[in-house]
């Protein structure tokens, strides 16, 4: 198309077209032989592919090829520059009519339509608590890098050397190994955390002057264990509610074992974590007399604490949605107790519907689900209008408290409202939420610089963190 007139249609290159029909009649003398511009042209519309490319670059850089060699080298002028004219052309039209399924919804509709209006107040009260409200954790953040960068900046230059070096003098080899040690040495605890932790002999969990037996007889169930064995014995499923701490998780699985329902088979409990089926598994094993693993076990992902003669076994949900893919009916169970179920996991939703055509399938299967909250009437209506037995928890008077103004400094604010608790209130406990680990151990270290301050006559305060991260005996 380049070589046509597009107006009037005339061959703007009559020599290539005698060229390629020599026999025809013309007023223009014959061409028997294309010229050597032709035959150029012809040559640089041949195209090179991009593996070629990059063949022939290689085969250049590791001089296996001369330049004479490549397609596009001239006699006379060497290697050509590429032709941008040898790009085929292409002719985009635009319609401007509106298709129908378009209408009203084009460009000229968005026109009229007002930009949205970014409303910024950086003198505002959000914006400062914005930029202020983690200021103490920055600074700590900032000194802890400060210390970190001056003990590298420490460490003089040119080390790897003595360290490469075959054949290096004792003095530069040794003052190498220890600098190239210093990363792999670990880390001293700081004396906050040290203080916490207590060393060796450093004991965990709850310190109470009361047998195990009196502990269990404490709990706001054991007043009601006969009418919770009889209702799971009356009814398929039921719906247990009651508050944290009043010992449905440990007591209702142990009161089932000694009415006689392992005979048919395992009692399983669900917890929504793992670090909760283990400390739970390992609680009812003391209660129940026997060691973890045997009678009383866990499974959760990647640890199975479990043998042939665990009656009582404890598992994340997940754990038990994979049993199900096994067993959808779960015929090694005869009782099973769905626990949390208010905090409405994907696996204990799932779990929902699995156990629901699963008490279909077998009548004998009993079915518990226990919640925290008194919103169990949804559950009862998807488990065909099961029962609900309630349990009275233990209620303490609960007094709220609001600052007057916006701290521009949460965790420095808080901070000295646990200190001012400490100090003017009765005994107690104190307990402080924050958004992370790194927060946790900022307030912690904080706290224990200040209250070492105030000296020995101030009442001492045991400061404990709890995240994730610690080990579960910690926990």
């Amino acid at each position: 198309m380049k070589d046509v007139d597009q107006v009037i249609g005339e061959d703007l290159n009559p020599v290539r077209e005698l060229g390629r029909y020599p026999d025809r009649p013309c007023s223009l003398p014959l061409v028997t032989k294309p010229d050597d511009d032709d035959v150029d042209n012809r040559r640089r519309v041949q195209r090179i592919s991009s593996p070629e490319k990059w063949e022939i670059k290689q085969m250049l850089s590791a001089n296996c090829i001369d330049k004479s060699e490549l397609p596009d080298f001239d006699d006379t002028t060497g290697l050509l520059p590429k032709d941008e004219d040898d790009e085929e052309d292409l002719e985009i039209e635009l319609v401007e009519e509106e298709p129908p399924f378009l209408r009203g919804h084009g460009r000229s509709n968005l026109q009229d339509l007002s930009p949205v209006r970014i409303v910024k107040n950086p003198d505002g009260s959000l914006a400062q608590a914005a930029m202020m409200q983690s200021a103490l954790a920055k600074e700590r953040r900032e000194q802890k890098q400060q210390q970190r960068e001056a003990e590298m900046d420490s460490i003089p230059a040119g080390l790897n050397k003595h360290w490469i070096d075959p054949m290096p003098d004792v003095e530069g080899r040794t003052l190498a190994a220890n600098m190239r040690g210093i990363g792999m040495m670990a880390q001293e605890l700081p004396e906050w955390k040290k203080h916490v932790t207590g060393g060796a002999k450093a004991s965990y969990g709850k310190k109470t002057q009361m047998t195990i037996l009196e502990q269990r007889q404490s709990l706001p169930i054991y007043k009601l264990k006969d009418e919770l064995v009889k209702a799971v014995t009356d009814n398929q499923i039921l719906i247990v509610i009651g508050e944290t701490g009043s010992g449905k998780t440990t007591q209702i699985t142990q009161y089932l074992a000694e009415a006689g329902f392992t005979a048919r088979g395992k009692i399983g409990c669900t917890q929504p974590r793992r670090v909760a089926a283990m400390s739970v598994a390992k609680r009812v094993s003391e209660e129940f007399g026997c060691r973890l693993g045997q009678e009383v076990g866990y499974t959760i992902r990647f640890e199975d604490c479990t043998s042939s003669e665990t009656l009582i076994k404890y598992m994340t949900d997940g754990m038990l949605l994979r049993e199900c893919l096994v067993d959808l009916d779960l015929t090694c169970y005869s009782v099973i107790m769905l626990d949390e179920a208010h905090e409405r996991t994907i696996h204990t939703d799932v779990l929902f519907g699995l156990l629901k055509n699963a008490v279909k399938t077998r009548p004998e299967l009993k079915l518990i689900v226990t919640s925290a909250t008194l919103d169990a009437v949804k559950f009862s209506q998807y488990f065909f209008e099961a029962p609900i037995f309630t349990i009275p928890g233990r209620t303490f008077p609960v007094e709220i408290l609001y600052t007057k103004e916006p701290e521009t400094d949460y965790l420095d604010a808080s901070l000295i409202t646990v200190m001012q608790i400490h100090l003017t209130e009765p005994p107690g406990d104190i307990l402080l939420f924050l958004t992370g680990q790194e927060e946790i151990d900022t307030a912690c270290e904080i706290l224990y610089e200040r209250m070492k301050s105030l000296g020995p006559e101030v009442p001492e305060l045991i400061i404990l963190p709890v995240y994730s991260a610690l080990p579960s005996e910690m926990q």
